[in-house]
């Protein structure tokens, strides 16, 4: 995310009931090799990237960026969640000022159908609620992904554009922010 405003980052990990959502460390490299590189994960996303292309140029340590975490589980990286500005340029928003966060998830494939999508992205939609009180939130996901459109639809995100864009059908949801009762 390219504005937290008085956010601090890194927050302390993040802990739900079976994950950890943190920041990248040296130790989560060829985790990242796997899920960049891999057929299953790169299905939706525009195809696994070469393996010898990701292990020459991710460095030694993965990037720490804000809004960027890692999905740990019994100590190991099974994926990563990403809060994103979309840039103006985008041609799909939901604020007339565009800017709004974007949520992006990986799960390595043998991570797939336990759940730990959901828990991870709820942590971490959680915490994005609570940094920056009254931000809305998109997703997009091509509508033949059907695992995301499930978990879209979990999360509480509602569907505001459906558009063509790299040869498929794109589905973009938004989550608003809960507004408390005055």
């Amino acid at each position: 995310m390219t504005e937290l405003g008085s956010v601090a980052w890194p927050p302390a990990p993040i802990k739900t009931e079976r994950l950890v959502l943190r920041v990248p460390e040296a130790r989560d490299r060829a985790a990242f090799i796997e899920l960049f590189t891999s057929p299953e994960v790169g299905a939706y996303t525009g195809g696994p990237r070469p393996r010898d292309e990701c292990e020459r140029e991710l460095p030694e340590t993965p990037e720490m960026r804000p809004g960027r975490f890692v999905i740990e589980l019994d100590g190991a990286m099974i994926g990563t969640i990403e809060l994103n500005r979309r840039d103006a340029d985008h041609r799909s928003h939901v604020r007339p000022d565009a800017g709004e966060a974007e949520l992006g998830y990986l799960l390595l494939p043998e991570a797939w159908g336990r759940g730990y999508a959901a828990e991870a992205c709820a942590a971490a939609l959680d915490w994005f609620a609570d940094a920056l009180p009254g931000e809305p939130v998109v997703l997009c996901t091509q509508t033949a992904n059907e695992r995301s459109m499930r978990l879209a639809a979990k999360l509480g995100f509602t569907e505001v554009l459906r558009f063509e864009e790299w040869g498929a059908e794109q589905w973009m949801g938004v989550r608003s922010p809960v507004t408390p009762p005055a």
